[in-house]
């Protein structure tokens, strides 16, 4: 399959002390055949200097096709990444925290089941493959295990990683759903309303893991696992829409 344009979407909140790093190395990434990235970065009305931040470097980077959305007031992830999801362009969408967990050097790998025909979504699983993992929280692993195995029971996967940051989409296909989760439920939500398209063609590869302490920035608490169950239930069970 030809894929002309990869859509990058960045939603930022308080970054500006790391948003160049994780640019820097989106732009050190030469994608297969020739895919052009537009990257799309939704700062969620952060208090730090992210806007200065990104103001700066692409000033610095004028060849890089970065577009940057700012709200007005902080809204979640979950609805910077629906600002960023109708912004999109590309015939595919990726998903890309602010931080420095997760290594674009490895989006070639989501993108062959892709370009090969075989898959419309791509998830990166941290549970599989041989790639590097840090070694952090155990209870928090075992959140996310069994957050996955609940939202397979419910939407009839069998994915190793449901909560993971990389997601790989049909822009077109991702733009057709209805989301609605405006923080950390937008994980749950999207996977089970895209496991309801028709003939959706969903595949998993295995990615390196580089994650943050609390005291380095990661955001993602216990209410917001809480938040996921509720999301898992009322998208799995209910309508949901």
């Amino acid at each position: 399959m030809k894929i002309d344009k990869l859509s990058i979407i960045i939603p930022a909140y308080n970054e500006g002390g790391t948003i160049h790093l994780i640019l820097n190395k989106i732009k050190a990434v030469e994608l297969m055949d020739n895919i052009q990235k537009e990257i799309i970065i939704v700062d969620d009305c952060s208090r730090d200097n992210t806007e200065q931040a990104v103001a700066a470097y692409r000033d610095e980077n004028p060849d890089l096709n970065i577009r940057y959305f700012k709200h007005p007031v902080n809204k979640g992830k979950g609805a910077a990444l629906h600002t960023g999801i109708a912004q999109a362009t590309g015939d595919y969408t990726i998903i890309q925290d602010a931080d420095l967990e997760y290594d674009p050097e490895e989006y070639n790998d989501l993108l062959k089941p892709i370009c090969k025909g075989f898959a419309d979504v791509v998830y990166g699983s941290r549970f599989m493959g041989s790639n590097p993992h840090r070694i952090l929280f155990f209870w928090h692993t075992i959140g996310n295990r069994w957050l996955t195995f609940l939202s397979n029971m419910l939407s009839n996967l069998n994915l190793t990683d449901m909560e993971t940051c990389y997601k790989l989409f049909d822009t077109k296909l991702l733009q057709s759903l209805n989301l609605r989760e405006k923080r950390f439920g937008f994980e749950p939500e999207v996977t089970i309303k895209m496991s309801r398209i028709p003939q959706i063609r969903i595949y998993e590869v295995g990615i390196s893991y580089y994650g943050r302490t609390y005291e380095e920035g990661k955001k993602i608490g216990w209410k917001d696992g809480f938040r996921a169950i509720y999301c898992i239930l009322k998208y799995g069970l209910f309508t949901g829409k």
